[in-house]
Order: structure tokens, then sequence, then C-alpha cells
């Protein structure tokens, strides 16, 4: 690979939890690559910093609020500055990237990762929402435009891993693993009485707020699940869901022979996207190795789905297709940000899912403008459940 030209990135959602790791990568594989386009939401500071580094021909930063104060900072720098939510979809008609790696949170990603699909950019996905929503849009789109998708997700890039070199041989069932989160062993009258902060203390992965809760809630399982479908082509019952609380095993894949493949590996996020960034390639690196002695004992469980009802409503969802798992995600994001906000307790937020997934009519065969008002819908019936339940908790 160090003879090669460098391998052009954009970074959609550079601040972030995952691009912030990404940036790690790169800044620890000095001439593999070059930075095309950085981009951020609300954190101009940091978004400045990284672009003082890295030079990239330009950067985007989502809330307009902010736009002078970035294009002030790196005025002394070529680094063109563009703002606003539309920006980041026009840049990807003229960048020169490579590959697109969008590590944006939620529904966010949608628009920008279709334009860069539209536009002939592989796509590094480490926002599942993307292909929750609509992934029958996006995997059409890919392959009509040759695009290649790449999973960041520690367990899609783990049975991408694999997979490799068994791409002709047909999948009978995959295995993704789930660390249980930090209430595993909770009570449900101990859950009802959790608080953020304990929520947010996740005992394997260091992750953003957003996914954090969703892990402790098992939403994150279930969006990966729905993501699966999509990424290898399977159905609901091929997908299964088990519960590894030492997140040693990343996941598994079981052949038609009955014989399984798991990848390992201690949970860092940076090898799975440096492994998306370097794909075909592994890139050498000095991360921490895994020593078996470390971990004598590898555990499983059946995840409760009673505490957890959140994996069993993306179940259902996924059976049911059409924009309901729209439905899904969104109503999810609006109870989560509404906990991390203290409004709602830790047992409401699969509540609220469950009765907009009840609600919110059905769409067969969604376009993308049905995916938006469906977006849009979600989110508002969510908000008002949610001022329901703080005007009457009980």
């Amino acid at each position: 690979m160090r003879n090669k030209p460098k391998k052009k990135l954009a970074i959609l959602g550079s601040t972030g939890s995952i691009g912030r790791q990404a940036l790690e990568v790169v800044r620890s594989c000095p001439g593999l690559f070059s930075l095309e386009v950085l981009s951020a939401k609300n954190n101009a500071s940091l978004l400045v910093e990284q672009a003082l580094e890295f030079e990239p021909n330009a950067v985007v930063i989502g809330n307009e609020k902010h736009y002078q104060e970035v294009s002030d900072a790196l005025s002394s720098l070529p680094v063109k500055v563009f703002s606003g939510k539309k920006a980041l979809t026009q840049i990807m008609e003229y960048t020169s990237s490579d590959l697109v790696l969008t590590a944006m949170v939620g529904i966010s990603g949608l628009e920008p990762t279709i334009s860069a699909i539209k536009n002939g950019r592989n796509i590094a996905l480490a926002n599942k929402e993307t292909l929750v929503v609509a992934g029958h849009i996006i995997t059409r789109l890919a392959r009509e435009k040759g695009v290649n998708i790449y999973p960041v997700d520690s367990e899609h890039s783990a049975i991408f891993q694999c997979l490799a070199g068994e791409f002709h041989n047909p999948i009978e069932k995959i295995y993704l693993t789930a660390s249980g989160g930090p209430f595993r062993e909770h009570s449900l009258n101990e859950l009802e009485k959790v608080k953020k902060e304990q929520a947010l203390k996740h005992p394997n992965w260091e992750m953003g707020d957003k996914i954090t809760i969703d892990s402790a809630t098992m939403m994150n399982k279930g969006l990966e699940v729905i993501e699966a479908r999509w990424l290898f082509g399977l159905k609901p019952p091929q997908i299964g869901v088990i519960v590894h609380p030492q997140s040693i095993i990343h996941s598994i894949v079981q052949f038609e022979d009955g014989s399984m493949k798991a990848q390992m590996g201690l949970p860092d996020m940076k090898l799975p996207i440096q492994y998306a960034l370097g794909y075909p390639e592994r890139i050498k690196s000095d991360f921490e190795r895994f020593d078996f002695l470390n971990y004598p004992k590898l555990t499983f469980e059946q995840p409760d789905s009673k505490r957890f009802p959140c994996l069993g409503l993306a179940y259902k969802a996924l059976e049911k297709g059409g924009n309901i798992p729209c439905v899904l995600n969104a109503a999810n994001e609006v109870a989560v940000e509404a906990f991390l906000n203290n409004r709602i307790g830790f047992l409401q937020i699969p509540e609220i899912i469950g009765q907009c997934m009840e609600k919110i009519e059905f769409i067969d065969n969604p376009n993308l403008e049905d995916i938006l008002q469906t977006n849009r819908k979600a989110c508002s019936l969510a908000n008002e459940l949610i001022e329901q339940k703080a005007v009457n908790p009980h």
C-alpha cells in the first residue's frame, strides 16, 4: 500500500465519536490517506482544529450560525467553507473522494449518503440509520451505480470479514453479538429507576451518547439486525442475536454445511474503522492485541425480550417492512433525546416507540419523500406522547 496513491477520504461527522477515531486511524497511517471533506453539525471549534491539522479541501458546518466562526478561523488556509444541511448533500457532487465515511448520527446521514452514491463514491457506513430507514433505496442505488458499501459497525464488519473468500457460499444464519449493556442483570423494578448517568456508562465500548443509550436499551442491536438484512441480503429468521458480555467475539457466520466463522478482537472501534478505510488490504497497526489468557471464559446468553423490548420492536419493524423501520428509528431518536434530557424514564423509551409504530400509517414501498415524511410524522407523534407523559407520568 505504501507505493499507492493516497486514498482520498470524506468524513461526514468528523467531530463525533466515530469521526474522531477515524482521524486517529488516519493520523497513525501517514502517507496512506488524504482528507477531502470534514463535516460537523455544531462543534465548530473541533472542526476548525481538525481542519488546521489535516487541511482538507473543504469543511461543512451544519449549523449556519457557526459559518463565520469557521470561515474566519480557516481564512489563512486554502480550505473551502460551507454551511447548512443542503451543503453536505451538494458537496458530494464535487468532491473527488474515493471513499466517504458516513459517521453522522440518525437520519441526518440519509440524504448525504444517497448523494455520495449517486456520484459514484464508495461508502464506509457507520450511520446504520441510513439502511434502517431506507435500505431498499440505498442498496438498489448502490447496485445501479456500482458502489461498494463497507460496514463500519463492529458487528457488521465482523460478518464482512468472515465472508472474505466465502461470498459464493450461501449463508445459513448470522449471529450478531451484544454486550448486554450496563443493565444486563437489572430487574424491571431496577430499570424503572435508571438515570441517564448510569445508562451512559457502557461496560466495554466508548461511544457517543445516543448510541450508548441505544446499547443500554438493546435498540442498537435491533437497528443492527435491520442493517444486516440489507447489507447481507438476509431474511429475518437468518439473523440471530446473542448476548456476549465480554465483547470479544464480534459476530458469527454459519454456513449451509454447519461450519461457523467468528471474528474476534478487543472492543476497539478503530479496528473496524481501519479495516473499512483500508479495504481490501489490512493495514499494519499497533493496536493492543487480544490475549486468550486474559479472557479464560467467553460466555453467551439469550437476550431478555421482557426487560429489553426494543429488540423485539426492531424485529417486528423488520417483519412488517415498508416505512415501519423508519417509524421505529424516528421515535427512538426522539425518545432517547427525551431520556437524556430527563423528560421520560428508561422504560418509557420502548413504550413511545411501540405506540408510534401502531399509529403511523403504513406505506408498503416508500420512496424517499415518503421516508422523510414518515420521519417527520413519527417525530411529531413521539414528541406529543412525551408531552403527555410529562403531564401525566403514570
